[in-house]
């Protein structure tokens, strides 16, 4: 063998694993059931499906969703807060915004409860004066209550730290020298960067997360080396980079989403890959559907992010929105009588009906069962096949008869709630951020993505749907793929007027100087080392910056400020001469290369697309039963043509190609969808044509 590397990605029903060796043609896959009471046990065992000694693995990268999980959940660990005095209830307050746009309902639960929220005498003011100087006694006070207290984990978090860091580089030095674990973090060590109630939400996350993620990642890497793994195991960050298991404790707010970050990042190369450089992706997994989108080739990029209402995240990260809809979500009757999809899950265990592990409640993927769009006797990560009996059953007496249909009919019910739910996630981060979805193609991963991806991409005016090569295992693909990476910032918040350009030009060095720093602590081994340095630039008196690409070498005022000018004028069709400009912030980004992945791996054998075909099925689509052919994945050949209705299988997932949609194989392996409508004739793309 050559060069082994193999990604892993935990999601809430099943553990996804990919082997490649590209020097070697070789490609494995395997895929677990999710051991929710201890992830590294499914961990281990998905390894040992894939067949190859762990001593002779030489990349093992993992995406995690245990620290997103914790958030979401409420089941982080027990914080502390140590704050200035007459700002306890900063991260309660928050912006005063509502749960609901309308109407009196909601309600919210901070991370931090207001018990362990403690206030100490100290003050800062916006330029990094000290007014008040930090009362030691009061932060030893503090230390003293949470120790009786039971608080597994302390938040330093000091009005105008990310200007001046004196007084919380002190008082962590106090709490460390009397707290019995490694669970400290002063706000500064995680962003330096303006805005006390985001800054503050983003290290209280980090602190209610890092027990968990850490004690899990050492779990797994000690776990690994007892089986005899050499390497230093890696673990996805959201921005879509990777960093070292030993340094995952001081960064754990940055594995927040890198399960979901690690299958856009795959989407990405995938889509450039067949020439197509803008995407919306859907990854649908067992509990969750996550929508990103791909604009030129790269995903966007976000410093801004709502985890939940109330809960901001400020950390560059891929810019996903999730809903709580996907192949495990339970259908049910709310009180108003509506038919609603999720965002409850049956999980992985006792998963839906048709799983046979005690499911008694209605799902996604249970109506798909009954619809015939998946094979009820060979299911994925279970020996039995689906009681198309008990399914019926559920559905009559949890939907059925509550509506008044029959059990086929709240089958097909369910579907079109939950599309008209996903189609709804997709407009959120294209419509309404200004992009037209009939500009992109869709790309449906995750195991339920391709089940219902023809139905969104018409709902949308989506022209194009890409079914990757191994749609369930598209994030863990995605851990293969990743660089090493690392981001910085820091708030300068000056007007261009008063800015010294070789402050900032230090200031990049030193940012740039700090991630090689890390790279060498993780000791990954990269072929080459980019430095990336941006400049957020807004108007005095307005809020929302607008970031601009920048040379380390040099930061030249009056290019940076023309560029925003004509940024400024692009975005909203404006020219304001008489504002003045503000640096706020100052954004660098240091990736350790790592050699790319040849997709090459995954092209298809030529063949005669018959040769596929595998059997027929009655499958249900709009209210009609079709007689649809059934292809196996595998055997599709290069350039291969199916017509819709059509129901291609594969072991991670079942893609359905509706009535009137087309598709053809390409040179990647991957499957492309012509959507059209029930009248459309026979399709091939350019590359079958020319073949």
């Amino acid at each position: 063998m050559g060069s082994v590397s193999v990604g892993v990605d935990v999601g809430g029903t099943f553990t996804d694993f990919i082997l490649l060796d590209s020097e070697a043609g070789i490609l494995r896959t395997a895929k677990v059931p999710t051991t929710v009471d201890d992830r590294a046990t499914g961990f281990l065992s998905g390894l040992h499906a894939l067949e190859v000694p762990i001593d002779s693995i030489d990349w093992l990268v993992h995406g995690t969703t245990a620290g997103t999980n914790a958030v979401l959940e409420r089941k982080g660990a027990r914080c502390g807060l140590i704050t200035t005095q007459g700002f306890r209830d900063a991260l309660e307050l928050g912006r005063r915004t509502r749960p609901h746009a309308y109407g009196l309902s909601g309600s919210f639960q901070p991370l931090i409860d207001r018990c362990d929220r403690l206030e100490v005498r100290e003050r800062m003011d916006a330029r990094g004066n000290v007014v008040v100087p930090l009362s030691e006694d009061d932060v030893k006070r503090a230390v003293d209550h949470f120790l009786r207290a039971g608080v597994e984990s302390i938040v330093i978090h000091f009005l105008h730290s990310y200007v001046n860091p004196d007084h919380e580089r002190r008082c962590a030095e106090i709490v460390r020298a009397h707290w019995h674990n490694q669970n400290v973090v002063a706000g500064h060590e995680i962003i330096r960067e303006m805005r006390e109630f985001e800054r503050g939400s983003t290290a209280a996350i980090h602190a209610s997360i890092r027990p968990i993620v850490s004690d899990y990642i050492d779990r797994v890497a000690q776990r690994l080396k007892d089986e005899g793994f050499k390497n230093q195991l890696l673990v996805m960050q959201a921005n879509g980079g990777m960093m070292s298991s030993s340094i995952v404790g001081q960064h754990a707010v940055q594995t927040v989403m890198s399960g979901p970050a690690a299958g856009v990042l795959a989407a990405a190369q995938i889509a450039k890959a067949s020439h197509l450089p803008h995407v919306i992706t859907g990854d649908m997994g067992g509990t969750s559907y996550d929508v990103a989108i791909i604009v030129n080739g790269e995903p966007v990029i976000t410093a801004e992010k709502d985890l939940a209402y109330a809960v901001p995240i400020r950390i560059p990260m891929i810019d996903i929105h999730s809903i709580g809809s996907g192949g495990g979500s339970i259908a049910h009757i709310d009180k108003a009588g509506m038919l609603r999809v999720g965002p409850e899950s049956a999980g992985s265990f006792p998963g839906p009906i048709g799983y046979g592990r005690g499911g008694e409640r209605p799902t996604i993927t249970d109506a798909n069962f009954l619809l015939g769009r998946i094979n009820p006797n060979s299911i994925t990560g279970s020996d039995e096949k689906a009681s198309i009996v008990k399914i019926e059953k559920a559905m009559v007496e949890e939907v059925g008869a509550p509506l008044g249909l029959t059990a086929i009919d709240a089958a097909a019910a369910i579907i079109e709630v939950a599309v008209q739910d996903l189609v709804g996630a997709i407009r959120l981060i294209s419509i309404d951020k200004g992009c037209d979805p009939r500009d992109f193609a869709l790309m449906p991963y995750g195991g339920a993505g391709p089940l219902h991806a023809v139905a969104i991409a018409r709902e949308l005016g989506i022209p194009q749907v890409v079914v990757p090569r191994f749609p369930g295992l598209t994030s863990a693909l995605g851990c293969v793929m990743a660089n090493v990476r690392h981001d910085f910032v820091q708030t300068i918040n000056k007007l261009f007027d008063d800015l010294d350009p070789l402050e900032v030009v230090e200031l990049m060095n030193a940012q740039a100087d700090e991630g090689r720093a890390l790279l060498q602590i993780g000791n990954v081994e990269v072929e080459s080392i980019e430095i990336c340095n941006e400049v957020d630039v807004l108007y005095r008196g307005q809020s929302h910056v607008m970031t601009i690409p920048v040379v380390s070498a040099e930061f030249n005022i009056e290019a940076v400020k023309g560029k925003f000018t004509e940024l400024y004028l692009d975005r909203f069709n404006l020219s304001l001469p008489e504002m003045k400009p503000m640096l706020v912030n100052v954004r660098t980004t240091v990736i350790g290369v790592r050699a790319p992945v040849d997709l090459s791996i995954f092209r298809p054998q030529n063949g005669d697309v018959d040769q596929a075909i595998v059997g027929k099925r009655r499958v249900y689509f709009a209210g009609e039963w079709h007689d649809a052919l059934i292809f196996q994945r595998e055997k599709l050949p290069l350039h291969g043509i199916v017509e819709g209705p059509a129901i291609i299988e594969q072991a991670d997932t079942t893609i359905v190609v509706d009535p009137g949609a087309s598709c053809v194989v390409d040179e990647f392996g991957s499957i492309l969808i012509k959507v059209g409508s029930v009248n459309t004739v026979r399709y091939a793309s350019q590359a079958a044509v020319e073949a």
